[in-house]
């Protein structure tokens, strides 16, 4: 292979092969079986192309440019197959939608039942170790994927149910959680407290940020605290932080961890994972699977949710106030959504945030990093009570007496009535059909690159 960048796309001769590839794109048909194979044929040979180049750091403008276009090309037809085919796929992939599958092992599962549709385990593996500007973009094709999947009625309805049944992880310690009341798991604890539940995120080291270390440990906290059969109602408080500027003092949370961001550490499929997982059971509560989650027929197990914001709630921790029932703000927190900065979608915010603070301020503090004071006027719009930093634990206290006191037997049927006005899950189905396939476009652009080296430093922080 030459060695002066730019070179290869001349040398392998990729010009007339890339334009004949180009030239045999299949067309979708009725026939799932036929097109499954022709179209799985086309995206092997675009990726015997793609191989010919060098890596994606090593490209030149010329390569670059002829990687994009196979890149694109191969994406349009993924369009066109799911256009004619994705509900049929998803009922393959989940027994004619008698089984569920979350999101994760779904997308996996598709690129064997049609290869090519999706990356596999390994395309992805051998991305994970590069840094974010480096990495080919192949879970773009997730997002394509689950894009048509959500969008389809049927089974996207049935993908949401799916993400709200409890983990079988939560299940597998739900005996243990009843029976002492408390259970560390690592980046985040569950712990019962008379009839209260309460979820604690601990990422001390970067102010209780989100990542891969802390997802799934969240989200079983949140099931236990729901699952509990001794408490009626829950809260969710970030724990004590390590930085020193803030060290032996809770923060409720400082959103998406920007380094491992950058550092490529953070895959698409996180993104999804816990905006239809963790954040919407704090919203929804968790599913049965026997019945539909769908607030008119449905039903689920809800608890009402308190969150008590120390120090900041920044991205991330802000959508978790938005999906909250009530919320207690520390004198001197404040709330940011710095998604422009980031480079990304606030997961849910843009579907909820307006709903408390209006559509102005919604947009300045997604588009215009305005920064928003638990004890301002826009901030109690969020925060229902603001009290003294030193006071937190005792509001909290305070708070879940009251609603003990004055019982919660109608507590989820005024939670399902309030969504039926402003958030019905079908209407929630379809925000994440969008966000499934922008979000993914935004996790691999150069300007996300861009915005965290400009905004963040985020070149120069160490792992």
């Amino acid at each position: 292979m030459p060695d002066n960048k730019g070179d290869t796309v001349a040398a392998e001769g990729l010009p007339g092969p890339v334009a004949a590839w180009a030239d045999s794109a299949p067309a979708a048909g009725a026939d799932f079986d036929a097109d499954a194979e022709a179209f799985a044929g086309f995206w092997r040979q675009g990726e015997a192309l793609l191989e010919r180049l060098p890596g994606k750091a090593r490209r030149g403008e010329e390569e670059q440019e002829t990687a994009r276009r196979i890149l694109d090309l191969g994406r349009e037809a993924r369009g066109r197959f799911l256009e004619k085919h994705a509900g049929e796929v998803y009922a393959r992939l989940t027994g004619g939608r008698s089984k569920f599958v979350r999101v994760e092992p779904l997308a996996y599962a598709a690129a064997e039942l049609v290869p090519g549709l999706t990356p596999t385990r390994a395309q992805v593996a051998r991305d994970s170790d590069l840094l974010q500007k480096d990495k080919e973009g192949f879970e773009i094709d997730q997002g394509i994927f689950l894009n048509r999947v959500l969008a389809d009625p049927e089974a996207g309805l049935h993908l949401c149910h799916a993400m709200l049944l409890p983990r079988e992880e939560s299940l597998e310690r739900l005996q243990h959680f009843v029976d002492h009341g408390r259970i560390d798991l690592g980046t985040a604890a569950a712990v019962r407290r008379g009839g209260v539940s309460i979820a604690e995120m601990r990422n001390p080291r970067y102010l209780n940020a989100e990542d891969e270390t802390t997802s799934d440990s969240l989200e079983i906290a949140l099931d236990l605290c729901l699952l509990d059969p001794e408490s009626a109602i829950c809260v969710l408080r970030g724990g004590t932080v390590d930085h020193p500027k803030y060290a032996g003092r809770r923060i409720f949370g400082s959103g998406i961890n920007l380094t491992h961001l950058y550092q490529g550490k953070i895959s698409f499929l996180w993104y999804l994972t816990r905006d239809l997982g963790a954040v919407n059971k704090i919203f929804r509560g968790l599913a049965k699977p026997e019945t539909t989650p769908e607030e008119v027929l449905g039903e689920t197990i809800e608890k009402p949710w308190v969150a008590a914001v120390d120090g900041f709630a920044i991205g991330g921790g802000c959508q978790l106030l938005l999906a909250s029932d009530y919320v207690l703000g520390a004198k001197g927190a404040y709330m940011t959504l710095p998604a422009r900065k980031e480079g990304i979608i606030p997961g849910a915010a843009n579907l909820r945030l307006w709903r408390f603070v209006g559509d102005r301020i919604a947009r300045q503090a997604i588009q215009y990093e305005r920064r928003i004071d638990c004890d301002s006027e826009a901030g109690r719009l969020i925060c229902d009570e603001i009290v003294e930093p030193e006071g937190m634990d005792e509001a909290v206290e305070g708070v879940v007496a009251r609603f003990l006191q004055s019982g919660l037997v109608s507590a989820a049927a005024n939670r399902r009535a309030f969504r039926i006005g402003q958030e019905p899950l079908d209407l929630f189905r379809r925000y994440m059909a969008f966000y499934a396939k922008a979000q993914a476009t935004c996790h691999f652009s150069p300007q996300l690159i861009e915005n965290l080296e400009r905004f963040w430093q985020a070149a120069s922080r160490r792992p």
